[in-house]
């Protein structure tokens, strides 16, 4: 049982920029690149493996062949999550996300509940979580044809640090100058509201699906968005806080100044996104050399892996199902 060096896949939608490939190496050659799927068996993009016996495979590929690294808790044996690095040079469109019936029945995939870690955020800058009042679909039809939308969003100013839920059915729009590592289930399903009239590279405005939104999105007030004090626990050479917890994933926020200890139990496998810094993951495996990693890389531990130890100074999240 190996721990598994995960190689993303990139995306290069128009709102996108260049920080993932400066700031943390991505060596994928798009650009704008507005997103890196880490950790993801999902068909539109799949991450593959760099390192050991499953190098060059995918993950899917892996988890196939050995489907009890997925973990005991999750019925089905597909991974439940989609783990990704998101850089907003623009703003993204107003959109939102279907729930698991509606996605299953209408779009053969999952819905969408997600989370938001942001990584930095420029001075200023916002994001978008659902309306100021109460809308009704007229309303919302009216406001997209005439461009005054924006009269009813709920805007939320973001600083780094900040943690956000976004369940499914929620209006949302990430803004520009936010750089967010974003976990969510394993889905890919968009239903954009409004676009902000923009081109693709084709010269052509990319399509809307208000139909099929305003079917799932929840038109009642803004629900409260103010962060709530999070408890952070310290240990001798770290720390740990954690962010979300939810149906489909938990999340934490692990800050490494010499060492953390924890277990990979076989009830699910966990995933690290190094944010800042460096380190390595060592097990009680004497055959396994450590893995190293860096700013910028995502590792995936199978179930069942057991104790383990990082040591480093580095910030990571650590998310399991």
């Amino acid at each position: 049982m190996e721990i598994m060096k995960l190689i993303p896949t990139g995306k290069d939608y128009l709102w996108g920029g260049t920080r993932l490939r400066d700031e943390y190496d991505k060596k994928i050659d798009l650009t704008p690149l507005a997103e890196t799927w880490e950790c993801s068996v999902h068909p539109d993009g799949p991450s593959c493996v760099a390192n050991g016996t499953y190098k060059e495979k995918t993950l899917e590929e892996v988890l196939k062949i050995h489907p009890e690294y997925i973990g005991t808790k999750v019925k089905n044996g597909k991974l439940p999550v989609l783990v990704k690095f998101i850089d907003a040079k623009k703003d993204l469109s107003v959109q939102v996300h279907p729930d698991d019936v509606y996605a299953q029945e209408h779009e053969s995939d999952n819905g969408k509940t997600e989370m938001w870690y942001v990584i930095n955020a420029d001075e200023g800058a916002h994001l978008i979580y659902g309306f100021q009042h109460k809308v009704t679909e007229e309303i919302l039809r009216k406001a997209v044809e005439t461009g005054t939308l924006d009269k009813h969003l709920q805007k939320v100013e973001v600083h780094k640090g900040d943690t956000y839920f976004v369940p499914a059915g929620t209006v949302h729009g990430i803004g520009k100058g936010i750089l967010v590592a974003e976990i969510q289930e394993s889905s890919n399903v968009t239903y954009r509201v409004y676009d902000y009239d923009r081109v693709d590279r084709n010269g052509k405005k990319r399509e809307l699906h208000f139909d099929k939104a305003v079917q799932v999105m929840d038109m009642n007030i803004a629900p409260d968005v103010s962060q709530k004090p999070r408890i952070v626990k310290y240990y001798s050479g770290c720390s740990r806080e954690l962010l979300c917890r939810c149906k489909y994933f938990e999340t934490e926020r692990i800050q490494v100044t010499k060492g953390f200890t924890f277990s990979v139990m076989d009830t699910s496998f966990q995933v690290l996104m190094c944010l800042n810094g460096y380190g390595e993951v060592q097990t009680m495996d004497a055959e396994q050399k450590p893995m190293c990693f860096r700013k910028g890389e995502t590792l995936f531990l199978p179930a069942g892996l057991g104790r383990c130890f990082i040591v480093g100074e580095t910030e990571l999240l650590k998310i399991r199902c």
